[in-house]
């Protein structure tokens, strides 16, 4: 007998623990021949104006990665869409109102969650039928800096605990519920801040991209058997951006250099001290808030999460995306 068919040798458990998987997974090179027929809708210039900074994205990648995904959700929309409408005549609904598609991405800081949000977004928004996409973070709804402040947790601010979770969950059900107009706070990574008393307004999108850090966490559920929703309850689908703990502390590092040399050069940006400082003292203050703040969020909060999501995205060390996860129906 083969030894990597023993019973309980390493071989056997993890070939037990893939053949259990509720994931169907992709090598890049499989991904991308989902593609089909499914046309590249941006431009090269395009691709560069939707990128942040540290979070490169070629037109090779748009391609191999994002327009085989723009095609599957364009086929889950349109099954999503069917059967809401059976649903409203099943229970005789006397006007059918539109239940945008709702899209939950989440992964950790610096992984590139702005970056994938954007190109999803433009590429949805080019279909041939030309939907209303829109998109939101869940910056927005951190509580504001004086309320952290004064409760003694501005240091975890990114934790569960920093949000409002209740306002979030309003938001996103008056969204679910067709409801025309919804506001969400308006955030400024400027000030590091909410803006008081600005908004932005989600006018009835056909499909909706929330992105943030915890999305994808369940709350704790009441003993009592008490309805608690869960932020994901209002996902039609969910996306996961991972990557290696490494990586991920190499792109904060080289992304809070970067900064440094740029935004945080604004005489009104909450950041403006670290500029100033020496480069060494600089890297020892990213180290810093990468190991203290969001290596144990990372690791407490967001990637116990990982397999919530419908699809997980795996990065590699150059941010290219190596392999797809697929959730199984």
């Amino acid at each position: 007998m083969n030894a990597a068919a023993l019973p309980g040798s390493v071989e056997a458990i993890l070939d037990a623990s893939d053949r259990l998987s509720p994931y169907r997974r992709f090598s890049r090179e499989e991904w991308a021949q989902l593609r089909a027929d499914t046309p590249l809708t941006l431009k090269a210039e395009d691709i560069e104006r939707l990128q942040s900074i540290n979070d490169p994205i070629s037109v090779e990648e748009v391609v191999a990665i994002y327009l085989p995904l723009s095609r599957l959700l364009s086929l889950y929309v349109a099954a999503t869409q069917g059967l809401f409408k059976a649903t409203q005549r099943f229970l005789l609904a006397e006007r059918e109102t539109k239940a945008p598609y709702i899209i939950g991405l989440a992964g950790s800081v610096a992984v590139g969650k702005s970056t994938t949000a954007r190109i999803l977004a433009a590429l949805l928004a080019r279909w041939p039928n030309t939907p209303k996409v829109d998109l939101v973070t869940t910056d927005g709804f951190l509580l504001p800096n004086a309320e952290l402040t004064a409760n003694g947790i501005m240091e975890r601010k990114g934790f569960p605990e920093s949000y409002d979770t209740a306002a979030l969950l309003r938001f996103l059900h008056d969204v679910k519920a067709g409801h025309k107009h919804v506001t969400a706070p308006l955030y400024s990574h400027l000030v590091y801040d909410r803006v008081p008393g600005e908004e932005r307004v989600v006018e009835s999108p056909d499909i909706l991209i929330v992105e943030g850090l915890n999305v994808l966490q369940p709350a704790r559920l009441p003993r009592d058997g008490t309805a608690i929703p869960f932020v994901s309850d209002f996902f039609d689908f969910s996306i996961y951006l991972d990557g290696h703990e490494d990586d991920l502390h190499r792109w904060y590092v080289t992304r809070f250099m970067r900064l440094r040399q740029t935004a945080f050069r604004d005489p009104r940006s909450y950041f403006r001290k670290y500029a100033e400082v020496p480069e060494r003292e600089a890297l020892d203050i990213a180290d810093r808030l990468w190991t203290t703040i969001n290596l144990p969020n990372l690791r407490e909060n967001i990637l116990p999460t990982r397999q919530r999501a419908s699809l997980i995205l795996t990065k590699g060390a150059s941010h290219r995306i190596e392999s797809v996860a697929l959730r199984r129906l």
